[in-house]
């Protein structure tokens, strides 16, 4: 019995510094893998975010180097909330906010019918997806000729139903930024209607079988069965869409440029414009940080409500 004791422990002693090697062996190979992936993401995510925090406390204009840089504290942040461009900029932003909501409505509305009532689906589904794959500055070329306050097709199609004096549209400080956001509701359909028709064939068909049986009409179906099957997708492309439009930049740069009268202007396109036009990088800086910590808010507060309404 000792004998066997011993040898059995003597065999754990053995086996134990076998293991430990090999997971050692399998680590590090696991860190060979991915390490080109998390260099990528140091090198050009996580290090260029801190560089910006720490940018966002100084005055500093790159074009002269180290010697510009100057320590300002919280002086760049006290100048942002005083900044009447700025906050303009923050109060487009917000509206633009509006444009996430209608282009998912547009899209459940357009889902449906493309799945259960239109032949052709998979024409449709390209057709509406196109403008999302086109280039944006592409797009926003075209509609800068369709929007065009005399010669564009638009209001040439709004004078021949007797409209004396159509909008001039983008050139308009009080309908330029609805311009840009019909623009942008337009290039968005597509790709939320895909995503809607692939999770409106996921839901099973026994559950409205089963409403058929109980006597419920089409819109009982859709309030109660279509919507709850379809909140973790509606979920997923509000908190996408409501990133998506703090990123908006190329539209605004081909066909406004913050204009006219700053009516446009974005939180991107002012920090592009201060960074690397005015050259004022420290300010730039600021403003990209509370852009950050805008989304991080309006993200955290998303996935804090999706406990009432989404349903897994």
């Amino acid at each position: 019995m000792n004998s066997n004791s011993t040898a059995a422990v003597a065999d754990k002693k053995i086996t134990k510094p076998r293991k430990s090697s090999l997971q050692r062996k399998e680590t590090l190979a696991g860190f060979i893998f991915v390490s080109p992936m998390l260099i990528g993401v140091t090198i050009f995510v996580l290090i260029p975010i801190i560089a910006t925090f720490v940018l966002s406390f100084s005055d500093w204009n790159f074009i002269m180097g180290f010697n510009g840089f100057k320590w300002g504290g919280l002086d760049n942040y006290q100048k942002l909330f005083h900044d009447p461009q700025f906050l303009k900029s923050l109060r487009n932003n917000a509206i633009f906010l509006l444009t996430v909501p209608v282009y998912l409505i547009i899209s459940i509305v357009l889902a449906i019918l493309i799945d259960k009532h239109v032949y052709f689906k998979s024409f449709f589904k390209v057709a509406y997806f196109m403008p999302y794959i086109s280039s944006v500055v592409a797009v926003a070329i075209v509609w800068q000729v369709l929007f065009h306050p005399s010669a564009g097709p638009v209001n040439q199609f709004l004078m021949s139903l007797g409209v004396s004096n159509p909008p001039k549209w983008i050139a308009d400080p009080d309908y330029a930024l609805i311009s840009v956001m019909m623009i942008s509701v337009w290039i968005s359909i597509g790709f939320n209607l895909i995503v809607y028709i692939a999770a409106l064939q996921s839901i099973p068909k026994d559950l409205y079988e089963a409403a058929d049986i109980d006597g419920a009409n089409g819109w009982v179906k859709f309030k109660s069965i279509t919507l709850p099957m379809l909140s973790p997708t509606t979920f997923f492309l509000m908190i996408t869409g409501f990133i998506s439009t703090f990123k908006v930049f190329e539209l605004i740069a081909v066909l406004t440029q913050g204009g006219p009268v700053g009516s446009t202007s974005m939180l991107v396109w002012y920090l592009y414009d201060t960074a690397f036009t005015n050259l004022k990088l420290g300010y730039a800086s600021s403003m990209s940080t509370v852009l950050f910590l805008l989304v991080l808010l309006i993200t955290a507060l998303q996935w804090l409500g999706q406990k009432k309404w989404v349903n897994y």
